[in-house]
């Protein structure tokens, strides 16, 4: 509420206000920020020579995502892409193979399918988490899947349907109760892109453990950043041997001889990276913090306003609040260009949602179920500065 105790009328200039009481001046989207040992760690790589795929730093930084996440195994890799396409390789998504993904996602997750030669299988979102809707995917399954040997086929292009890839949209995870429920009703492997979702937790546990195999970035733009980086992560010790077999280009361990036992993929994570992520990740806590107390201001701030509100975590999850959003309603859904173009000629650097993965031309005739909450969400998201340090000047 506003001062008077009442709902303002919509005036984009009023967003624009709203911003700037909360960050101040001028803010990018997501920076990153280095303010702990990164230059330390960086420095003994340059120092010690150990700046590629060898060294402690990426055992070290494997063991701390170990430990902040609970999964049993982590397996650092080149970037978050590189991550996902192991996994679905992990769970044996192959040519002509379709995999349900949400069409309200970032590029690289129809991508990774793609480069398995498989067909993405676009899926609605549920507006209460921006991520894929559990009900309407099992209803969507039982209209269209037909089992045969064991497996699930699309009746309607007669291809497997080998896996469902799910995505945190923002920080914010999915229902994955009741999607590790659809999954398993319908005998699918769950993937995790739970590239946006580092720090958060589903009902008391971070993402990352319920898929079969799970993937996060670690790009400049995210929570923490190794400049460019992935993790695999996995609670099946066996699918931890072979994703890191797979991302080591599939050489077999001997003192000089250079043996390959199947094609493999140099995506092993450089030290010098490593060393980067192993300091940022010594203070993610505080960054988490920080985000969340930045997403409370922003829910204050916009608390008075009409025909925008702020999206806030849903009950069973404490979200990382990657990047914030605002949603229009939809009798304001024309207006986000033109709020666009003013917070952004204001210096607050501001994003509408990705264009949903269905209408890009490599995917557009792809087979999907009716993706109309997708569709809403995108007419009327915006995401607004979200970098931590907006408020914690550390």
């Amino acid at each position: 509420m506003g001062a008077t105790g009442l709902i303002q009328a919509f005036d984009p200039r009023c967003v624009v206000d709203a911003i700037s009481r909360v960050v101040g001046g001028p803010a990018a989207l997501h920076e990153p920020r280095f303010v702990g040992r990164e230059w330390d760690y960086v420095k003994e790589c340059i120092d010690t020579g150990w700046i590629s795929t060898a060294g402690k730093f990426v055992e070290r930084f494997e063991d701390m995502l170990v430990e902040q996440t609970g999964v049993g195994h982590a397996i650092a890799v080149v970037n978050g892409t590189a991550a996902l396409h192991s996994c679905l390789m992990l769970v044996g998504v192959g040519q002509d193979d379709e995999v349900v993904i949400p069409a309200l996602t970032f590029a690289a997750t129809a991508a990774a399918v793609a480069y398995c030669g498989a067909i993405p299988h676009f899926a609605d979102s549920c507006p209460n988490t921006l991520g894929l809707d559990p009900a309407k995917l099992d209803a969507w399954l039982s209209d269209v899947g037909r089992r045969q040997d064991g497996k699930l086929v699309n009746r309607l292009t007669e291809r497997r349907i080998a896996a469902v890839v799910c995505m945190h949209t923002y920080g914010h995870p999915v229902d994955l109760d009741a999607l590790v429920e659809v999954c398993n009703r319908h005998g699918l492997p769950l993937v995790e892109d739970a590239a946006e979702s580092l720090g958060t937790t589903y009902k008391g546990r971070h993402t990352g453990n319920y898929g079969v195999v799970s993937a996060v970035s670690f790009n400049g733009n995210k929570i923490v950043t190794t400049g460019g980086g992935g993790v695999i992560l996995t609670n099946d010790p066996d699918l931890a041997r072979r994703a890191k077999h797979l991302t080591t280009t599939a050489k077999l361990p001997h003192r000089w001889e250079f043996s390959h036992d199947m094609v493999g993929y140099n995506y092993r994570m450089p030290n010098i990276n490593a060393a980067l992520g192993c300091a940022q990740l010594e203070r993610l806590p505080e960054i988490v913090e920080a985000k969340r107390l930045l997403a409370a201001r922003y829910d204050q701030a916009f608390a008075g306003l009409g025909g925008v509100r702020f999206f806030t975590e849903p009950g069973f999850a404490r979200s990382n609040y990657w990047l914030n959003v605002i949603l229009l309603d939809r009798a304001q859904a024309d207006k986000r260009d033109t709020l666009l173009e003013m917070l952004n000629d204001a210096g607050y650097m501001s994003r509408p949602a990705w264009v949903l993965m269905s209408r890009l031309p490599p995917y557009a005739e792809g087979p999907r179920m009716d993706v109309s909450v997708a569709e809403d969400i995108y007419d009327r998201l915006i995401n607004i500065p979200s970098s931590p340090f907006l408020v914690d000047p550390r």
